[in-house]
């Protein structure tokens, strides 16, 4: 079963996509604003677009004729959600890293 935050890492995976994504914690931004601060196509960053709001990671909002772009904080919820289910088990094997280290003789001095 894929999960949300799946979709979320797999959005972001994508250098341009991920661009536009890092583009909007300033504030809400058009199709135009983003293309021109990235130097890629209106018709591009739309597509990228798209695929961040299937992941749930940018909203959109009518404002008179444009369309303004801002992060959604669901899809950063389910990526976190996602990754926590790795954290135990990461704290464990850098634990279990260190008392390995700790144990191990010190190297020899030349």
């Amino acid at each position: 079963m894929v999960t949300n935050g799946v979709k979320v890492l797999g959005a972001l995976a994508d250098d341009t996509r991920r661009a536009v994504f890092e583009s909007l914690p300033q504030g809400p931004k058009s199709v135009g604003e983003i293309a021109q601060a990235l130097g890629v196509t209106s018709s591009a960053v739309s597509q990228h677009l798209k695929i961040l709001r299937e992941a749930r990671l940018v909203m959109m909002r009518p404002q008179g004729n444009r369309r303004l772009y801002s992060l959604d904080p669901r899809g950063l919820a389910d990526a976190r959600d996602y990754l926590e289910q790795f954290w135990p088990s990461a704290i464990a094997a850098y634990s279990a890293a260190l008392s390995t280290a700790e144990a191990a003789p010190p190297p020899e001095q030349q």
